[in-house]
């Protein structure tokens, strides 16, 4: 029971925190006007989330930041693309890292939940658009998605090595 309780407060908290980042991150503005592009700090949260927890707990991390910063800022139609490009890179950032940490580092997992999460706000955005062409916009957020996929893989990577030193029960 106290583990449990323990574990649904750092939970609390890992959305707290994403959902923190995120408000934050949308009043940073960027160098280029290009729709879409973010940084993607949230992720961070999301990506240590997974590391030391299930797949149930991060998309529920994951989820819930899409909602509550739909119900923060107002933004339905935001609410879509957050939500999709969330479920889609936590779920590919889990796959990476249960199958295939031998293999890549937590900044190519990071990539890989950048991609996802680009290529879920493309498809989101070519339903509410009902054109299929918008995908001629994915290999922008692509490149984009690479820079802000290292730097949030090389973040999650010094908050979670620290983490373990500090030996925090998560």
């Amino acid at each position: 029971m106290k583990s449990n309780l323990r574990k649904n407060i750092y939970l609390a908290l890992m959305v707290s925190l994403s959902l923190a980042i995120s408000l934050l991150e949308s009043m940073i503005p960027l160098p280029f006007a290009i729709p879409g592009a973010k940084l993607g700090l949230s992720n961070i949260v999301i990506l240590t989330t997974i590391y030391f927890y299930d797949f149930k707990s991060s998309l529920a991390v994951g989820i819930l930041k899409s909602f509550l910063l739909m119900l923060v800022t107002g933004s339905v139609s935001s609410f879509l693309y957050s939500l999709i490009g969330a479920i889609l890179s936590t779920i590919g950032m889990y796959i990476s890292i249960k199958y295939l940490n031998k293999f890549l580092s937590l900044v190519g997992v990071s990539e890989i939940g950048a991609f996802l999460h680009n290529l879920g706000q493309i498809i989101v955005a070519s339903f509410m658009l009902n054109n299929i062409k918008i995908f001629y916009y994915l290999p922008i957020l692509v490149i984009i998605g690479i820079f802000t996929g290292f730097f949030v893989g090389i973040s999650s990577n010094m908050i979670i090595s620290r983490l373990k030193k500090i030996n925090l029960e998560l």
